[in-house]
């Protein structure tokens, strides 16, 4: 599969609350045979971070967008919009782009199904899962997204077996990380990418 085909932008937020969900969005992508890409990804500070988005996005026919932080912020009462503006930018290229670009699938989550209804009407006849701040849960929207954006590849892991797998990655992430010499709370995303690909090669499907 082309790297575009297999690539899956994770629009979501990247504070220690989300840690968990992340991590297992994550695991959830790279076990299913595809590649986790994000924002935290490079850290050149001679590049502009919409030019970076842009680049990302372009390189990704697949979307992963959390708008579970939209709510406002305590210290300046104003809501976070960055992952809206980011899901904006992935349907512009899908709906404006040409070739590949129309071939865009994303899924949108949230910690409520029907709670972006509230913020973003305009999104609202489209098909939210609600991850209810639950690991399980999100890996299961993510599982049967890809079931159905992915028609033909190779089959995916069940969502409870996926979940189990996750759960056996967790347990041996702290051997791993002493064996790597890195810090368990203080992973980039890199690194962790990197170490669930290492699980997942000692443990195939």
């Amino acid at each position: 599969m082309p790297a575009y085909a297999r690539s899956v932008f994770l629009n979501v937020p990247f504070d220690a609350r989300y840690r968990k969900l992340l991590n297992a969005l994550i695991f959830g992508v790279q076990d299913c045979g595809l590649v986790a890409r994000c924002a935290l990804e490079t850290d050149d500070g001679g590049e502009v971070r919409i030019d970076k988005l842009y680049r990302i996005i372009e390189k990704c026919r697949l979307g992963i967008h959390d708008l579970s932080r939209t709510t406002l912020d305590r210290k300046n009462r104003l809501p976070r919009f960055n992952m809206p503006f980011e899901l904006g930018l992935f349907l512009g290229a899908k709906r404006y782009g040409e070739g590949s670009q129309k071939r865009k699938s994303c899924l949108i989550l949230d910690r409520e199904r029907y709670r972006v209804q509230a913020f973003c009407s305009d999104i609202a006849g489209q098909d939210i899962r609600a991850h209810n701040n639950d690991v399980a849960d999100a890996l299961a929207a993510v599982r049967t997204w890809l079931q159905a954006a992915l028609p033909g590849s190779p089959s995916l892991p069940g969502s409870s077996g996926l979940f189990n797998r996750y759960l056996d990655f967790v347990q041996q992430l702290p051997f791993m990380c002493r064996t790597n010499k890195l810090t368990s709370h203080a992973l980039t995303f890199l690194d962790f990418r990197e170490l669930v690909d290492a699980w997942i090669l000692e443990n195939p499907r």
